[in-house]
């Protein structure tokens, strides 16, 4: 199973590198900030299936449609999906006392990629953004398989800079 993770799309249009990953994808998620519904509604028309959370710039409209934490068994990955997670000092610790009967985190906020399993083995990841890269160098997704019940083959992708 291919997963395609992105997150702060902040209502731009995504790049066409990521629109091919979303056809590649069995299972996209997004861990929040939308900002508009033109994009959960493309989303939801173009993904084999779509995974999504709120983030703290969605309004009523998109919190009507996302929840805030979503979750999913995933061919034995048990996933969630949040939105912020909080500072990263402490992070670790947070999540693994929030998530305790979960494999994956996935989620957004900081546009910073992030990728560490916390003492509990729950593995974080933060894909950054596609489409604005606030003070990162790059914009950024992070592809995954999930293969006999395991999270494997996670890689951060960065995009090229917009003309």
């Amino acid at each position: 199973m291919r997963l395609l993770l992105i997150s702060d799309t902040h209502a731009r249009p995504l790049p066409e590198q990521v629109w091919a990953e979303v056809a590649a994808a069995d299972v996209v998620v997004h861990a929040g900030d939308w900002v508009k519904l033109g994009l959960l509604d493309e989303l939801t028309a173009r993904s084999k299936r779509l995974i999504g959370v709120y983030g703290n710039n969605d309004g009523a409209d998109l919190r009507a449609r996302l929840p805030e934490i979503a979750r999913a068994d995933l061919d034995g990955v048990r996933l969630a999906v949040i939105h912020e997670t909080g500072s990263k000092q402490g992070r670790e610790q947070r999540c693994d006392a929030q998530f305790p009967d979960t494999d994956v985190l996935v989620f957004g906020h900081s546009h910073i990629p992030w990728d560490t399993t916390t003492p509990n083995g729950l593995r974080l990841l933060n894909p950054g953004s596609p489409t604005d890269r606030r003070r990162q160098p790059h914009c950024t997704y992070q592809t995954a398989r999930v293969e006999n019940g395991a999270l494997t083959d996670v890689e951060l992708h960065q995009l090229p800079p917009r003309g």
